[in-house]
Formats: structure tokens, C-alpha cells, sequence
């Protein structure tokens, strides 16, 4: 009896013109939670859909307890016990909890469906998961980390034995991803096995023995997480030693380029103030509830200000929407890239060039060989990974799709650049070239303000920090003056005008 229950050995997966996994191989033990590491674009998503019988390798062999299988679809892998949950939800809105948890083996009986039996079914099973709501609850009136829970739920309906959760906790609270850590364990000491796949370092330290790495297609070990320090393991995932994730170069700073004064929106935030020079990154950081995301919508237009003044290049200016912002040269990156940032069905060069589409027109008609020439060169520029900028958006990973929308930022001549959490949900990898692209603009001229949660990128890039606490600036502090403590101390600063939030950046 083999002491692995799924192993993998010398898998490779070709598409036209990639090569997605090479040669690759992995290990699971029964009742083990397994972390899988990498950049965006190592091949983590297409080993997932190789296990789940999504695709076919050309080249390797996968173990089920030492027997050689071969799944030829998402039903042979499902009989087999291997279910996976991811992080957006496959869920079907419109039907009940119950129904989700069911989809594809419902309860019969005598031809017909049994309401009674799939409903108590269900229960059963929410109170395994200690769930605070119930079978017959739409599932879309569920938060992202309920909907979670009824997909385990509907692993376990149909005995899954091997879990894969694939990024589960990037769109989690704190107090959620507790949640979620619990719910794994529990599964794991009732002896499922979990594959858990995550950017986060903390997740892997919180749950998982080993983790196995892969990196640009390839496997690149396999380590104890007891053994392997913070450094060695980013190391392993990009190539490169920590030291180069913050290529911040020295600028030298020119004009203020943007100056807010006692900005407020009535109900989100009061007083705000403050300026960014050309070739500066300003940072703009708070806990949860500090109202950075509002004052960036406000200014771009996006909002509108009860009281307050907006200046660019010392002109004071009246932006009543994004497209003021951008005829005064402000733009915006969103922190939902895939709702707000991308159209995901156009291609990447489309979704590149549209905030400056007229400049690719003549007499009505569009100059698609110019159009295409500029967005490959900005895609270029940022280091997208595709074949062709006429993939679509969508096909990309994280931290590509992220690159193309500032990619687009690029593309649209702004002077001033408010970027609202450029790295959430990307791989350290992506994060060192977002970096990288971030210092390259400082040093062109752009003015930057990079609204952020992540300590680490505050204090490696950052000229100069602004901290909110509760929709107000409770402090500022300059390049020497940067330090995690003073930073959270202000965070934690209230004003008198009351207590409504905290813990935990946001």
C-alpha cells in the first residue's frame, strides 16, 4: 500500500504555443494538507484541472493509492473522490443552499426529486460545517465565505476524499479565513486530504506541513514548512533573492502634481489633506474601515465631494466624473481589477487601449494595425505572459490580468496615477515587476499614490506614508520617519468624532 493517496509523476500539458506543465510531480498523504505555491502563470491552475480530470496530460502518470489512473472527465475524477472548490464560487444563485450542494446527484425518489431528504441531507451537512444559515437560503444572498462553505459542503455530499481548494481565502476577512482554517483542519483530522493553494504565506504556516513548489512550468521541490524560512521559499518561487522585490529606485522629485484640501464625502471620510509631487509614491494606508478606496473614488470622479478642493498642477479643478479626472490627467487602477478594471471577454490589447480608443480612429473608422502595434508595446512594457494581445482578458492569470490594466494606465498618458491595491491577489513574482513598472513611472515623472493594505510594500516603496484611521488623516511621516510600529499607531489613532471600525488592514 502506497503511502501517498494521489501522486503525480512526470506530468507535461502542451496548449498551442505553451507549454503549461513540464514534467512536473507532486505527493499527497492521507489526512495531510498539502500547500502549492507559485507565481501566477507557474502552472498551479492547470495541474489542478489535470487532477480534476478538466485535462488530459500528453506526457506523466497520476496514483490513487499506489493504482495508475486516468480521468477522461470531471465525473471520473469526482467517482474517484477529488472534488475542488475555488475562489469564486461556482454557484448557482438563483437556487437554494440545498440545491447547490446537490447539483448533479440530487435525491430521488420513485423518479422524482425528494425535497425533504436533500434538504435534511443538506442540514446534515452545514452542521458539520457549523454553518449559521440554512438549506433553504438562496445561495446568492450568501457572503463570498458562506458560498465557500456550501462547496465544501457539496464535496463532502458526494464523499470527496482528496480536497482541492484553490486560493480560498483571497477574498476573506480575517475572522473568515479563521473560519475556513478550522473547517480544514476538522476535515483533514476526519482524514481528507487537502491540496491548498494560496499566494498567502500565513495560510501555509497556519495549515500545512509541506509545501511543494513549481515555478515558469517546472516542479521546484518539495520542503517542510518547519524547515523552510520566508526567504528560501520566495526564493524557490521566482528565482531571485527577497532583497530584489523592492526595485526602488532614487528619484528626484519635481512640482506638486495633485493637492487635496479637507476633502470630505458626508458619511465616509472629513478633512482630508494632503499633496504628491512629480516622480514621488505617495502611500495611503489605514485599517479596515479607514475610507482610502472612498477618497481615491472621489477624486476621480467617480463620487462626488460634499466640500473640499482638488488642485492639479497648483490649478484648482472641479471633477464631476472619471472622465474629468482623466482630461486633468488623473487615472485610476481599481482594486477589482476583473469587475471594474478589465472586460474580460475583449482581448488584452482592446482592454489596453479603450480609455484612448478615439486616438486609434479616423473619419469614423478604427486604425487597428496602429491600435495593435501600441497596445503589444505596452504589454510588452509591463511583461504580460500571452501568446498574442488578442487573448481574451479573462484567459490570463492574476497577476497578468493586473499588469494589462496598468498596462492600460500606461496607455492613457496620465500625470497623475492613484493605484488602489496594485498587488492584492498576485504572486510575489508579479508583485516584484508591478514594483519594478511602479519606480520606472516615478522616475518618468508620474506622480503616484498607491493606496495600500501590505506593510512590506509601504515601507519598500513608499517616499512618503499618509495614514487614516476611521475616514480621517491621523498622520503623515516622510521616507526616514517610516516604521511598522508608528505606522499602526496611527492607524489606531481615533478622533473624537467616534469609534466605528478596526481590526485589521484593509
Amino acid at each position: 500500500m502506497s503511502e501517498y493517496v494521489l501522486e503525480l509523476k512526470g506530468i507535461t500539458k502542451i496548449f498551442p504555443g505553451i507549454r503549461a506543465l513540464d514534467r512536473v510531480e507532486f505527493q499527497l498523504k492521507k489526512g495531510e494538507i498539502h500547500a502549492l505555491m507559485g507565481e501566477n502563470g507557474a502552472g498551479k491552475s492547470t495541474f489542478i484541472k489535470v487532477i480534476t480530470g478538466v485535462h488530459q496530460a500528453e506526457e506523466g502518470e497520476m496514483f490513487l493509492d499506489g493504482r495508475k489512473v486516468s480521468f477522461r472527465g470531471p465525473q471520473d475524477a469526482q467517482k474517484a473522490g477529488i472534488a475542488a472548490i475555488y475562489q469564486h464560487a461556482t454557484a448557482y444563485p438563483h437556487l437554494t443552499v440545498a440545491e447547490n450542494i446537490f447539483m448533479g446527484h440530487e435525491k430521488m425518489r420513485r423518479g422524482m426529486i425528494d425535497w425533504k431528504a436533500m434538504n435534511c441531507g443538506a442540514k446534515e451537512l452545514l452542521d458539520v460545517l457549523s454553518a449559521e444559515f440554512g438549506p433553504t437560503d438562496l445561495m446568492g444572498s450568501l457572503s463570498v465565505a458562506q458560498q465557500q462553505m456550501v462547496e465544501i459542503a457539496h464535496a463532502l455530499s458526494v464523499n470527496a476524499r482528496i480536497l482541492i481548494m484553490d486560493e480560498p481565502t483571497a477574498a476573506l476577512t480575517k475572522a473568515e479565513s479563521e473560519k475556513l482554517y478550522e473547517i480544514t483542519e476538522k476535515l483533514r483530522d476526519d482524514g481528507v486530504s487537502v491540496i491548498f493553494i494560496s499566494h498567502r504565506f500565513e495560510d501555509m504556516y497556519r495549515l500545512a506541513t509541506r509545501v511543494t513548489v513549481f515555478r515558469d512550468a517546472h516542479y521546484i521541490g518539495t520542503y517542510d514548512v518547519d524547515g523552510i524560512s520566508n526567504a528560501d521559499l520566495i526564493k524557490a518561487m521566482v528565482g531571485r533573492d527577497i532583497k530584489m522585490l523592492f526595485p526602488k529606485p532614487e528619484v528626484e522629485f519635481g512640482d506638486e502634481m495633485l493637492r487635496v484640501e479637507k476633502l470630505s464625502r458626508t458619511g465616509y471620510f472629513e478633512d482630508v489633506s494632503f499633496s504628491v509631487r512629480r516622480g514621488e509614491i505617495l502611500g495611503l494606508t489605514g485599517l479596515v474601515g479607514a475610507r482610502r478606496t472612498e477618497v481615491a473614488q472621489v477624486i476621480f470622479g467617480i463620487e462626488k465631494a460634499s466640500r473640499g478642493d482638488i488642485y492639479v498642477e497648483g490649478e484648482k479643478v472641479q471633477i464631476h466624473s472619471p472622465l474629468d479626472a482623466m482630461r486633468h490627467g488623473i487615472g485610476l487602477l481599481t482594486e477589482d481589477r476583473q469587475r471594474y478594471g478589465l472586460i474580460l471577454e475583449w482581448g488584452i490589447g482592446r482592454n489596453i487601449t479603450l480609455p484612448e480608443l478615439p486616438r486609434y480612429t479616423r473619419n469614423g473608422l478604427l486604425k487597428e494595425k496602429e491600435e495593435n502595434r501600441k497596445a503589444a508595446r505596452y504589454a510588452e512594457d509591463v511583461d504580460v505572459k500571452a501568446v498574442t494581445v488578442f487573448d481574451p482578458a479573462g484567459s490570463l492569470s492574476g497577476g497578468n490580468q493586473q499588469k494589462v490594466v496598468v498596462a492600460k494606465v500606461l496607455g492613457s498618458e496620465m500625470k497623475v496615477l492613484i493605484l488602489d491595491e496594485p498587488t492584492k491577489g498576485v504572486d510575489v513574482g508579479s508583485k516584484a515587476a508591478i514594483y519594478e513598472i511602479m519606480g520606472e513611472l516615478a522616475q518618468k515623472g508620474y506622480a503616484i499614490i498607491m493606496i495600500s493594505s501590505e506593510m512590506p510594500e509601504i515601507l519598500g516603496m513608499c517616499d512618503r506614508v499618509v495614514v487614516m484611521c476611521d475616514g480621517r488623516v491621523t498622520g503623515e511621516l516622510g521616507r526616514e520617519e517610516l516604521d511598522q510600529e508608528r505606522i499602526l499607531v496611527l492607524a489606531m489613532t481615533r478622533q473624537k468624532h467616534g469609534d466605528k471600525g478596526g481590526g485589521g488592514l484593509e
